[in-house]
């Protein structure tokens, strides 16, 4: 397999990771959503943990 072949198989990786990044890409509202989740899942944070 010379440098044509190496090249070409990079190429492919790059255009699936590319369409993988489409299908796992959220909206907006999604992306707020699994926040504000996230947020209500998450222990109330002490005095100590503001820094300062």
């Amino acid at each position: 397999m010379g440098l044509a072949g190496l090249v070409g198989v990079a190429a492919t990786g790059v255009v699936i990771a590319r369409e993988e990044r489409r299908r796992r890409a959220y909206t907006p509202d999604e992306i707020r959503e699994r926040l504000h989740a996230r947020l209500d899942a998450s222990p109330p944070a002490s005095p100590d943990d503001a820094g300062g």
